[in-house]
């Protein structure tokens, strides 16, 4: 096992920092059984991708990136078994095997974090007969406060199968997650400029007609980037980096808008000079993930599908009206509904909003405009994006949010995997 030294940690856009008193490496499952059972209190680490603060903690502090790889897999049911730490960006080294050939069904465009932290938090990409990526753990191993490890699946500990897969870590540590894959597939990326009108008449359409489809609208700017990915057996074509880059343009961008409001609606107009019509093919794990190096702080809410438009079209009009400088776009995706206890998308096909602000500026301005409407539009919050909602608006959007409030009692009634930003959201009192 080894002891990181660090006495601070920070998350990925360095909004969220803590100091433990010590963040653990184990190498191993029972180095990690071990930490367990002699630690109080204990938070896990991924990648840090998450904005709220989910992992901070003043008391013990375990990274799983040792535990990684890929434990067993079954060419039959086209499964993989893999250790939580893995990285997402490292898990296609592993599928890509020619004795394994299997791809995930779906993935955002940030590969970075762990698989953990990604089923935790109810991590998703885009598609509207896609899920999240929790929706697809057919099987998870959970080491429980007791040091115990318990298998669960539809069959086996279904009640901690349904509420553990969407978990924020609160009901124990995942240790193996046993993923539903398929064997491995190209995907055709285009992307385009397309009139936000057009897109808010006929999207209902379009995302019938794409396996994924996403929008990114600018606040001021009267045309939209459209990107669609489809299934292709064509050869490939990889992506080509432009120059100047998609993240220096928008670190560019960012910086003027920071520094010289006025001038973002000015600087929005340039999408028709600098976003052409591009078209790459690749392997599914080579064209989800966008590079993302110019860092940002985020909130995402999720609305019933029928509701998107709507929603949309309200928060753009509030950010022209309060004149919010952020040159970030709206992020517009598409979600399939779940089972999953604590899922945004429990019982619900919604429609994913998105909201970013450049790490150098206060994400609050932005977020204080944009949350009231969409918690008007019943919108759930992402588990791993910024959001102000309290345990009773929560309790009111969850119907199983009692049954997994329940389930945690019993499965850590001493809370060592609370840290005060989950005791606070679910041990608060009505």
């Amino acid at each position: 096992m080894s002891d990181l030294t660090q006495t601070t940690w920070t998350n990925w856009s360095g909004f969220q920092k803590s100091n433990p008193q010590q963040i653990l490496q184990p190498a191993n499952t029972h180095e990690l059984q071990s930490i367990v059972r002699d630690h109080a209190k204990i938070r896990v680490v991924g990648a840090g991708h998450s904005f709220t603060p989910l992992v901070c903690t003043d008391a013990t502090l375990v990274s799983l990136d040792r535990i990684s790889g890929v434990a067993s897999f079954d060419l039959e049911r086209c499964q993989s078994n893999i250790y939580a730490g893995t990285r997402l960006y490292d898990l296609d080294q592993y599928l890509q095997q020619q004795s394994i050939n299997q791809a995930l069904m779906n993935q955002g465009d940030i590969d970075q974090q762990s698989l953990a932290g990604a089923v935790s938090t109810g991590t998703h990409g885009t598609g509207a007969d896609l899920h999240c990526i929790s929706a697809y753990v057919e099987a998870f191993e959970l080491l429980t406060a007791s040091g115990e490890i318990l298998k669960c699946s539809r069959t086996e500990n279904p009640e901690i199968f349904a509420a553990g897969r969407v978990s924020l870590g609160s009901l124990g540590i995942l240790t193996k997650i046993t993923m539903q894959n398929r064997p491995r597939y190209k995907l055709r990326e285009h992307i385009e400029l397309c009139p936000v009108e057009d897109m808010m008449q006929h999207i209902q359409q379009w995302k019938h007609q794409h396996r994924h489809i996403e929008c990114f609208v600018f606040s001021y700017e009267k045309q939209l980037m459209l990107k669609t990915l489809d299934e292709t057996d064509e050869e490939i074509l990889p992506r080509k980096e432009n120059f100047p880059s998609d993240d220096t343009l928008l670190t560019m961008c960012s910086e003027l808008t920071k520094s010289f409001p006025s001038l973002n609606p000015y600087l929005q107009k340039l999408l028709g000079i600098f976003v052409k019509p591009t078209t790459y093919i690749d392997w599914s794990s080579k064209i989800f993930p966008t590079p993302r190096n110019t860092r940002f702080n985020e909130m995402e809410y999720h609305v019933p599908v029928d509701q998107g438009i709507a929603c949309l079209d309200e928060v753009l009009r509030a950010l022209r009206k309060h004149q919010v400088a952020t040159f970030f776009p709206l992020e517009f995706r598409f979600v399939k509904g779940d089972d999953i206890w604590l899922s945004p998308f429990y019982q619900q096909d919604s429609i994913s909003i998105s909201v970013h602000q450049y790490h150098k500026q206060d994400p609050r301005l932005i977020f204080d405009v944009v949350e009231p409407i969409l918690q008007t539009y019943q919108g759930r919050p992402h588990w791993g994006k910024m959001h102000t909602m309290s345990t009773v608006q929560l309790r009111a959007l969850y119907p199983k949010w009692d049954d997994f409030m329940a389930l945690r009692q019993q499965l850590d009634p001493q809370a060592k995997f609370l840290n005060p930003y989950l005791e606070k959201l679910f041990l608060a009192k009505d």
